[in-house]
């Protein structure tokens, strides 16, 4: 695919640039992402490869992994018109600062590309150098170009048209200045608000409500420099969260883009880049533990716990087949006891036990749901991208989310009559009117999974549900009658 093409009198040929016009990505940082995630232990060869040029490096990073060109985030609208213009009997190709194996991958799946050239162990197709490049194959001012940032003003400068794609109005005009803009693609993709507060999933702060648990439990509610502090312990692991989902979100690029209802997240879909994610997970990383060091040194030390547990299941214990869900409860239950730790108050045994059962069924519905999700696609041994589980486990995970879920309700009973709860409560066997109302809600959201209604995210879902709300108004009322 790599032959010179000559251009036809009546329309020059198109140079297609790939990274950033072609997909809302760059496969440079992709593959570094990959590499990160999958063959950590080649990071600190990074800074030598790039010492050696960015060829080099490209090269090297194309042995070390393997990219997913099925699943990129095309940009559809220049698809279409590549697409038109092919008919019009225009001659395209594909011109990128990418690998050439990459180019050559890329290039086959359309057939509007007549030619695929990349970067190779002889030169970086970026800039000047893919400006000569297309000027010794083409001829000064006997080619277009289709390229989407400040660097591709080198290569319209000796080019008859330029097709700008996902561009500021300021690169437009540079365009313009340059040569004829025969084409404006999409509009400027900046980095948005709302991009930034969909990534970082600030609706899942709700979770994060587990910290004031303890303060709720022990009755301590009312006082105020306590319910100070759970607040500061809320905030800080608002944004740990929101920091390690798009960390989470990086690890899971290439499965999120397979998933219908994942692809769409920003940096799925090239809303958000690579880069633009790692700096906002930074900043709010920093932010919270700057934020966590106003409590005691015991919550800090909490929060990196769940730092670390979080970046190994991101980096690989989400690939291990019920080892992740384990992790998952876990981290729900660590919430809670850094709530303890912020508002210096021991959690009790039954507190504990119940919120570990619990989140485990719950773990487990996340992971029933997905394979639920994905039941009429593929077979029963089909593997779920990134995850230990098969579409056949469905009987497995249904059957260990109700016993942990009816564990949950039995570990309740049993607090029900132990000493504290006398103590706690004036009217503690009140309290047995929650055992019908928890296992209701369990078997319901249960049921509700298993017939793909369930958005693999059961908290997601209660917060929806409408009667998921009545039955924890009820249940609030309940405990309040029986606190009175």
């Amino acid at each position: 695919m790599n032959s010179p093409i000559k251009n036809k009198k009546e329309k020059v040929v198109l140079a297609v640039d790939l990274d950033g016009s072609l997909i809302n990505t760059d496969l440079l940082h992709e593959s570094v992402i990959k590499l990160v995630f999958t063959k950590p232990w080649l990071i600190a060869f990074l800074p030598f490869w790039l010492l050696s040029g960015k060829a080099y490096l490209k090269q090297q990073l194309d042995k070390a992994v393997t990219l997913d060109t099925e699943h990129l985030p095309w940009n559809l609208e220049l698809i279409q018109y590549l697409e038109t213009e092919k008919k019009a009997g225009r001659t395209i190709v594909l011109c990128t600062g990418s690998w050439q194996s990459l180019a050559d991958k890329i290039a086959s799946r359309f057939s509007f590309f007549t030619a695929a050239y990349g970067s190779s162990s002889e030169i970086n197709l970026t800039g000047s150098d893919k400006a000569n490049f297309l000027i010794e194959h083409y001829g000064e001012k006997n080619f277009s170009y289709v390229g989407n940032e400040s660097l591709d003003v080198k290569i319209w400068q000796h080019a008859k048209s330029a097709v700008v794609v996902n561009a500021s109005s300021t690169l437009i005009d540079k365009a313009s200045a340059v040569c004829t803009v025969e084409k404006v693609i999409s509009s400027d993709q900046s980095l948005s608000i709302r991009s930034i507060l969909k990534q970082i999933r600030i609706h899942q702060w709700v979770k994060n409500a587990l910290i004031f648990v303890p303060l709720i439990t022990s009755h301590q509610l009312s006082d105020a420099g306590l319910f100070i502090n759970a607040t500061i312990a809320f905030i800080a692991y608002g944004l740990c969260a929101s920091a390690t989902y798009i960390i989470n979100d990086l690890a899971d690029l290439t499965s999120d883009r397979k998933s219908d209802k994942k692809k769409n997240r920003p940096l799925a879909c090239g809303k958000i880049t690579i880069p633009q994610g790692i700096i906002i997970s930074a900043i709010l990383l920093l932010s919270s533990l700057t934020v966590a060091a106003q409590l005691n040194v015991w919550f800090l030390f909490s929060l990196l716990t769940y730092i670390a547990v979080t970046l190994s299941y991101s980096f690989k214990l989400k690939r291990l087949q019920s080892l992740d869900i384990t992790i998952l409860a876990s981290l729900f239950t660590l919430r809670i006891i850094s709530g303890a730790l912020a508002v210096e108050i021991l959690p009790s045994f039954w507190l504990l036990a119940f919120s570990m059962f619990i989140f485990l069924c719950l773990a487990l519905i996340k992971r029933l749901s997905e394979v639920i999700n994905n039941q009429e696609k593929y077979s029963k041994e089909t593997k779920l991208s990134g995850r230990g589980y098969y579409i056949g486990d469905f009987q497995v995970l249904m059957s260990l989310a109700t016993a942990s879920g009816m564990l949950s309700v039995l570990v309740f009973a049993m607090y029900i009559n132990s000493p504290e709860t006398i103590l706690l409560y004036s009217e503690p066997y009140a309290l047995w009117l929650l055992c019908p109302l928890f296992a209701y809600w369990i078997i319901r959201i249960i049921i509700m999974a298993s017939r793909g209604e369930v958005d693999e995210d059961p908290i997601l879902f209660a917060i929806k549900d409408s009667r998921s709300w009545v039955t924890g108004i009820l249940i609030l009322l309940i405990i309040f009658t029986s606190s009175v």
